[in-house]
């Protein structure tokens, strides 16, 4: 089944940073949308705009022709779905579900094989863009599953992105979500470490940044997060408990791998020190905080 505007009903679960403008794009393009959050307070902006609140996850798979999930991580992703009222016991048959969470690649194949046991199909699909991306209907999708799946979601990916990649069977999404992500953490953490080493040495770090710019190290993270650590402001794009909880997801897969992953391991131990001591959300570029020290 492909998604039609105006006869197709999404179920959205997951309203936080990425799943409210997310579910804003697709009440905009025409679709039916019935969504829920563990806060329902976070849905007020979709139901003014036209969306349905239902009462449980439950009650969201059971309307829906397409479930779309987008949660913190793979505790809060399994209590949606296999907890008190959860989504997994509702879907229906022939339906298909997308979970674009960042979780581990044995959790996604764990939901195919639950989903295929219904006879629903069934997509991991993590995204990556930030949320100024959500809002713009600007995300990256990366994909796990069957690609005639894909080919028929298509339509719906069309609203929420601007690209999407079929990587492989199911947890193949996951497994490049995790190891791009570990990526840029350690492209913010070296970022972080050398404008520290330029600021003790009394030199401005813009000249750092400004020189970076016209070299090999010129890159899409230096765009958007060198300004954070030069100012000290880190309002959440993508926030630094959600990318520590991923460098743990990539350590633990890297050990079912039997991969070592010296670099990841020392940068997560400098984003626990930062989340240990935050005391707010921030984005995932305040690791610079442990050079203020």
């Amino acid at each position: 089944m492909k998604p039609t505007v105006g006869s197709t009903k999404i179920g959205l679960l997951g309203l936080g940073l990425m799943g409210r403008p997310m579910g804003i794009n697709l009440i905009k393009a025409g679709y039916s949308l019935t969504v829920w959050n563990r806060t329902s307070s976070r849905a007020g902006e979709l139901v003014a705009a036209g969306a349905t609140l239902a009462k449980s996850p439950q009650e969201v798979a059971a309307s829906s022709d397409f479930l779309l999930t987008i949660v913190s991580d793979p505790p809060a992703l399994e209590e949606i779905l296999w907890g008190p009222s959860g989504a997994m016991q509702a879907l229906q048959r022939g339906s298909t579900y997308i979970d674009s969470s960042t979780i581990s690649p044995a959790l996604a194949r764990k939901i195919a094989a639950a989903s295929a046991e219904r006879g629903v199909r069934f997509l991991d699909a993590p995204v990556t863009g930030g949320d100024w991306g959500a809002k713009k209907g600007e995300l990256i999708f990366m994909v796990g599953g069957d690609a005639d799946t894909l080919k028929d979601v298509e339509p719906l990916l069309g609203v929420l992105g601007k690209k999407w990649f079929h990587l492989g069977p199911h947890g193949a999404g996951q497994t490049v979500k995790l190891a791009m992500n570990l990526i840029l953490a350690l492209q913010v953490e070296a970022l972080a470490e050398a404008l520290a080493l330029v600021a003790r040495a009394g030199l401005q770090g813009e000249k750092l940044v400004e020189v970076l710019q016209s070299s090999m190290a010129r890159s899409g993270v230096l765009d958007v997060k060198a300004p954070n650590l030069l100012k000290g402001e880190y309002v959440p794009s993508f926030p630094l408990r959600l990318m520590h909880k991923d460098l743990g997801l990539a350590l633990d897969l890297a050990n079912q791998l039997g991969v070592a992953l010296p670099a990841t391991a020392a940068a997560r131990e400098t984003y626990s020190y930062v989340k240990g001591i935050a005391k707010e959300d921030l984005d995932y570029s305040a690791v610079m905080r442990f050079w203020k020290r």
